[in-house]
């Protein structure tokens, strides 16, 4: 089996450790190399290398930005995408239940199993997991940003930060319609989730899976803050559904106008602000490999 990696030297918490564990590969793997990214991008550019070249697997060895340029690069080809994570909130991988260990993960991938997910288009950008518009991509937007400067990044510095930025958030009015239900309120958060959390064990979307064809639009009304924070906590003690102000629509295509340009991100990643997104979800659109045991679990993220 041929096998190529690509690895983010500055992703989460990537390291000596985490490099020499990927380049030493498995023992399954005879034909195997491993290449660095060097820029925003390039993973992309290296998964199409890949492919052209005969790979079976890609593995991406990062966080969820990584995944997602690589996922990009292998769309369409018959390679399977593998996930190493090294990110601060992997979200992808630990829907999958990739364990978070370098070594673990490279481990599970080696005895894994192919599965078929599908994909999320936003504004004609691919996304694995979740994208959004309003506050989560604010968030993302600067938790990119102090991470570009160097800032330490992780579950706490995110929180962190989420809380300062509620003090200058101001929602926007949007009117969100996906399958044949129309919703128009002034909101704090909208979310497209194919999978079922943004990562950290943040659980956006319960019960999601990867597979079924459906598009979840998860809403959050702006409302008091108290009410806000008690969501939040919702997000890591279960009963989210049962917030206040929450909003869940499904269907395979949404779209959502807002009253003036809003922050958008795409698995995380900050994309361009927008007053119109249109979301499409292509049906197991990308091979992607997981631990054996996962692809047959029922109460999995993979609904076949």
């Amino acid at each position: 089996m041929k096998v190529r990696a690509i690895l983010n030297p500055r992703a989460g918490v990537s390291g000596q450790r985490v490099r020499e564990a990927v380049e030493r590969g498995r023992p399954a793997w005879k034909d195997y190399a491993v290449y660095l990214t060097r820029e925003p991008g390039h993973a992309t550019e290296l998964a199409r290398e890949a492919v052209a070249a005969g790979a079976d697997v890609v593995l991406a060895v990062g966080g969820d930005g990584t995944v997602n340029e690589v996922a990009r690069g292998l769309l369409g080809s018959t390679a399977a995408l593998g996930i190493v994570p090294v990110g601060s909130g992997n979200g992808l991988a630990r829907a999958l239940r990739i364990p978070l260990r370098p070594e673990a993960a490279l481990l599970a991938l080696e005895s894994g199993a192919r599965r078929r997910m599908d994909v999320g288009v936003l504004n004609g950008r691919p996304f694995l997991n979740v994208a959004g518009i309003g506050f989560d991509a604010a968030v993302g937007q600067a938790f990119h940003e102090r991470g570009r400067k160097g800032a330490r990044r992780g579950l706490l510095g995110y929180v962190r930060l989420s809380l300062l930025e509620l003090r200058a958030y101001r929602p926007t009015r949007l009117a969100i319609e996906a399958g044949r239900e129309r919703l128009e309120l002034e909101a704090f958060v909208a979310t497209f989730a194919n999978g079922p959390q943004y990562g950290s064990g943040a659980v956006i979307n319960p019960g999601g899976k990867l597979d079924d064809g459906r598009l979840e639009v998860v809403v959050f009304e702006n409302g008091p803050l108290w009410r806000t924070l008690a969501a939040a906590a919702r997000l890591f003690l279960g009963g989210l559904e049962r917030a206040p102000g929450y909003r869940r629509l499904a269907g395979p295509a949404a779209t959502v106008t807002a009253a003036a340009p809003a922050a958008v991100h795409c698995d995380g990643d900050p994309v361009e602000a927008a007053a119109r997104v249109e979301v499409q979800l292509r049906p197991l659109a990308l091979e992607i490999l997981v631990p054996a045991a996962v692809a047959t679990d029922p109460r999995g993220p993979f609904s076949t």
